[in-house]
């Protein structure tokens, strides 16, 4: 085709130049020579435009993604040529891979597929022009119940590169989503729980996969019937919001525990989430016939997506041998360690301790290790004020690999005087927290019964367990106000608050009050003749070079809750704050945002009737890096 288009210029130009020599006789002027040498150069020198050149041809969805069984109609658009005929092919090799008619509408196969498909299509009026689209098929998922009436399965396959999450709602807006999760290598099947949702109602969920290239594909919807809420082993819950200041965004984790309420002869729900408006959303039952007494405290969410906890199914937090549990969202035993296991690989580490139980609280580590709580006892003869044979309980530290195997561990007899001892003995030191110092990888530790948080030579698991400093009242730092009754009491719930861990910070907890000393004349509050205890909530800054301190910011004071309790820095800056030990029927628990100023005002509350809140914790979602 081109080297007849050439030939015709050639013989065009031709003719054009008899013409001239003919007309002119020959007899050309030199100026009329340049100008129709010019003319020819520029229209005879060179071929003439090809008008095929000036089609272009473009197929859309260019990149699209369609469920099996179902038809997707594709659209060519040529331009340059009234000609905008095209022909449609599959060019993928292989079978099962659909069909495309003579108008683009593609039908897709009845199974999905673990790759792309391209699709061409040609220009008629120039072959030469070619466009492409590529498409994902892939089957609809499924939506099954689980063990938990709260939480439904999805299961879905996708293809190598992609990854999925499930939007869920009451209709098809959906509005809430699950984290997402990539296909298995080489492609497969992927199965989200799905938790978040209220009782005894009708929810959609639907699937979006995110494909290599940048392509979303939207499942079918699906509706799932959740279950109801065992509503005799609830305990009553009511919120109050105010109507002018809006709470911060998440959901309420909530770890209860106690006696079964008094309207009741079974146990009550103790490891709970509710949405902001107090409805139940997710719960873990450890024992269904709700006649054991189990308890679950505490369990906190996990960076790949399940549940740690304590568990005990014997015995309460305090005396009690606990189990280190994982689980998943609809509550299925992923693995566990009790203290008989715990103990043999101990002894198989050459690590010299044997715990009687595990208790209170346990921190998860950047690196996938956990730092278990434990205490044990160690019998002392003729102690000041104790004569005879005493057998004190102690507190131990043990540092556990992701095999959950001990690397190191670090004990209270070794490092504390048992000699001091505020709350009395046999129960010495009766922790109740350990988090951790990012920027310089050691421990902090919370004593209640010595109203110390230490800070221990941890170092990432290379220290040798040192003491580094004692804050609180006889501690090793001096606080602005100067007044005994300042330092926190019978803390719990300590908290790194600031961006830096160490150097200068904010810590912030819970202070009890719990035989606060009010003067430097040692004076208990709620002893005879001295002003009534009571609770508060104060943020610390800690300096560690000169071991000063600052009270930051409190709210006090509150009403007195003798034991447990919870503090938390919101994203919008509010602090909330459980109330966890309440007279009741026979405990009362109430949590409470407020806006932190001098004069805290209160944001959003929810109290729990006849049931003490160990600890209660607004929470982002159910899922790793989500948002609700």
């Amino acid at each position: 085709m081109e080297t007849s288009h050439n030939q015709g210029v050639t013989h065009y130009c031709f003719m054009v130049r008899e013409r001239t020599r003919k007309k002119f006789g020959g007899c050309v002027s030199f100026l009329a020579l340049v100008i129709i040498a010019a003319v020819l150069a520029i229209g005879c020198g060179q071929s003439l435009p090809d008008a095929r050149n000036q089609i272009s041809i473009s197929v859309s969805p260019a990149d699209s993604a369609v469920a099996s069984g179902s038809a997707l109609q594709l659209d060519a658009k040529v331009t340059g040529t009234t000609q905008t005929a095209v022909t449609w092919s599959i060019v993928t090799s292989g079978s099962n891979l659909g069909s495309i008619d003579s108008t683009g509408l593609y039908h897709a196969p009845t199974s999905g597929l673990a790759h792309s498909i391209m699709i061409r299509a040609v220009s008629v009026a120039d072959p030469s022009r070619i466009a492409y689209a590529t498409i994902w098929v892939l089957a609809p998922g499924s939506v099954a119940a689980t063990g938990n009436p709260l939480v439904a399965k999805y299961s879905t396959t996708i293809p190598d590169g992609a990854k999925v999450k499930v939007g869920f709602g009451p209709d098809t807006s959906y509005g809430l989503d699950t984290w997402s999760q990539p296909a298995p290598a080489g492609g497969g099947p992927v199965e989200i729980l799905v938790a978040g949702m209220r009782g005894s109602s009708t929810y959609h969920l639907r699937a979006l996969v995110d494909l290599p290239g940048g392509v979303e594909f939207q499942d079918v919807d699906h509706t799932f019937q959740t279950g109801a809420v065992p509503a005799s082993r609830l305990p009553p819950i009511t919120v109050t919001v105010s109507s002018t200041l809006a709470p911060n965004p998440g959901v309420e984790l909530l770890q209860l525990t106690g006696a079964p309420q008094s309207t009741t002869t079974t146990y009550p729900l103790q490891a709970l989430v509710t949405d902001l408006q107090g409805n139940v959303i997710w719960y873990y039952d450890l024992d269904p016939t709700g006649t054991a007494g189990y308890r679950s405290v505490p369990f906190k969410l996990m960076q790949n997506g399940h549940v740690l906890a304590y568990v005990y199914t014997s015995g309460t937090v305090t005396d009690g041998p606990g189990i280190l549990r994982e689980i998943d969202l609809a509550g299925n035993t992923l693995r566990e360690l009790g203290v008989a296991e715990l103990n043999d690989r101990l002894a198989a580490a050459g690590i010299n301790l044997t715990v009687n139980a595990l208790h209170h609280d346990f921190a998860m580590l950047p690196n996938g290790h956990v730092i278990l709580l434990a205490f044990h006892n160690k019998d002392f003869t003729d102690l000041p004020g104790y004569p005879g044979t005493t057998t004190v309980r102690g507190d131990a530290l043990v540092d556990l690999d992701q095999n959950w195997n001990p690397v190191w561990a670090w004990d209270t007899f070794d490092h504390l005087d048992v000699n001091r001892h505020p709350r009395g003995l046999p129960d010495w030191t009766h922790g109740n927290a350990v988090i951790y110092s990012a920027d310089d990888g050691n421990l902090l530790y919370s004593s209640r019964h010595q109203s110390w948080v230490i800070k221990i030579d941890y170092n990432d698991g290379r220290g040798n367990g040192d003491v580094l400093w004692k804050f609180g009242y006889q501690g090793d730092f001096s606080l602005d106000s100067g007044a005994p009754a300042a330092w926190m009491y019978g803390q719990h719930d300590i908290h790194i608050l600031s961006t830096a861990t160490a150097g200068i910070f904010t810590l912030g907890a819970f202070d009890n009050g719990f035989i606060r000393v009010l003067d430097n004349s040692g004076s208990l509050c709620g002893t005879t003749g001295q002003p009534a205890c009571y609770s508060r909530v104060p943020f610390f800054q800690i300096d560690e070079a000169t071991r000063t301190a600052q009270v930051l910011w409190e709210d006090s004071p509150l009403a007195y809750s003798a034991a447990v309790g919870s503090i938390e820095l919101l994203g919008n800056s509010d602090v909330e704050f459980d109330e966890g030990f309440l007279p009741g029927n026979p405990y009362n628990s109430r949590v409470t945002e407020v806006t932190n100023e001098a004069n805290p005002q209160t944001v959003w509350q929810l109290d729990v009737t006849g049931q003490i809140g160990y600890r209660i914790h607004r929470i982002p979602s159910l899922y790793p890096g989500v948002q609700w």
